[in-house]
């Protein structure tokens, strides 16, 4: 960790870890297929034909705990610790295994440390889960074990849930962060502390995408500028200083960001293929060697990334040929390289090149291949790698959808 870093909100994102590793239960049973497919359903085994027939996966998100994963025909699927309701099957339960949220078709999702959000096929938004800073958007601060509408619109495009606040993008271009302001995360000033419904983010009416860190947040508008704000304990917001942005800030004058991803106190984002990352750096995080770094720097030469997504001290990215690459902090096998070394630099993750589909990284890590094929690796406390069991795998593990 950097020096920099600031404390107080280190220790709190430690501490909820903890609750989360220790609210992890004991499931049994086991659906994951762990080597890749090469029989033809005519002669291959019960699990490979399991694999064969299991429906494909479109999207997926990693939580601090939990996956949840939407299927081809637009069901919501959700597994791993629940000790917040934030799988949405209105229990508390942890889930080893996936389990279908209701019979609503949905477009996008997002999970934050103990919550999750999801876009409808309707246009309308629904949270679930730990809501004790407001970060459902009903309203109220009361922890919600089934999905509940934020509002009433029927606009809502995309959505990204951090740790205690939540912000999305609606198909006006319109941008509302809501939950947690401690920090100034939610881009409308440091008032109010924490707001229960969505609040609108300055008057712009082009932003594309949006991803919410810890105490940060960034976003990329239909211009291909990016801007962050929030804290700035190491740089994570790029402007090339310390300290807090109360409402966007641009960063650099570029005007070719494709895509932006926020983690606990780093960032990475793509610009015209290339790579850059900025932030904290005491694991690797950047993909660079060295110290926090106040503005981007770029990883390695290569110009043909094509998504990344980063959480906690983790970062991933795959390329347009399709391999998939991770690297920083390592402790539980996010990474995916089959060992528990931190990383300063991407390493490949096996040598499939399929890699196509969503990415999602936290404490534990998953993909989807051109098949729809779904794999998850890395910490599985809660179950979150949804294979059965509670057993940390530092590989790719296929999860089998009912």
């Amino acid at each position: 960790m950097s020096g920099h870093q600031d404390g107080r909100p280190r220790a709190r994102w430690r501490r909820a870890t903890r609750l989360l590793a220790a609210a992890a239960a004991m499931c049994t049973g086991s659906v994951v297929l762990t080597a890749a497919l090469t029989a033809g359903p005519a002669t291959a085994g019960p699990a490979e034909r399991a694999a064969l027939a299991a429906p494909a996966v479109t999207s997926v998100t990693t939580g601090g705990a939990h996956t949840c994963a939407i299927s081809a025909d637009g069901g919501l699927w959700c597994w791993g610790s629940n000790y917040g309701g934030q799988l949405g099957d209105g229990t508390t339960t942890n889930r080893s295994t996936p389990v279908r949220i209701g019979a609503a078709t949905w477009t996008a999702v997002d999970g934050g440390s103990g919550h999750t959000c999801a876009v409808r096929t309707d246009g309308t938004l629904w949270c679930w889960g730990s809501n004790f800073r407001g970060q459902l958007g009903d309203g109220t601060t009361t922890s919600r074990s089934e999905p509940v509408q934020v509002g009433t619109a029927t606009t809502w495009a995309r959505v990204s849930a951090g740790p205690a606040h939540t912000c999305a993008v609606r198909t006006d271009g319109t941008l509302w962060c809501w939950g947690f302001n401690r920090t100034a995360q939610l881009g409308v000033g440091d008032d109010p502390y924490v707001a229960t419904t969505p609040l609108r983010v300055g008057t712009a009416s082009n932003w594309a995408s949006v991803s919410t860190g810890f105490a940060h947040t960034c976003a990329v508008r239909t211009d291909g500028t990016l801007w962050c704000w929030g804290l700035s304990s190491d740089g994570q917001l790029g402007l090339g200083t310390l300290g807090s942005q109360t409402t966007p800030a641009q960063v650099g004058t570029a005007a070719d960001w494709s895509a932006v991803t926020a983690g606990y106190a780093h960032t990475c984002g793509i610009r015209s293929g290339a790579l850059w990352c900025w932030g904290e750096n005491g694991y690797g995080q950047l993909g660079v060697t060295g110290n926090f770094r106040t503005t981007p720097v770029q990883v390695g030469t290569a110009s043909t990334w094509s998504r990344v997504a980063a959480s906690g001290d983790a970062s991933c990215a795959s390329r347009t040929d399709g391999s998939l690459w991770c690297w920083g902090k390592n402790a539980s096998g996010q990474v995916g390289d089959g060992t528990t070394t931190h990383r300063s630099t991407p390493v490949q993750v096996g040598t499939a090149t399929t890699w196509t589909g969503g990415l999602a990284v936290a404490d534990h890590g998953c993909g989807i291949r051109t098949d729809g094929g779904l794999w998850c690796w890395g910490d599985n406390s809660g179950g979150q790698l949804g294979d059965g069991t509670t057993t940390q795998r530092p590989t790719p593990a296929q999860v089998l959808l009912p």
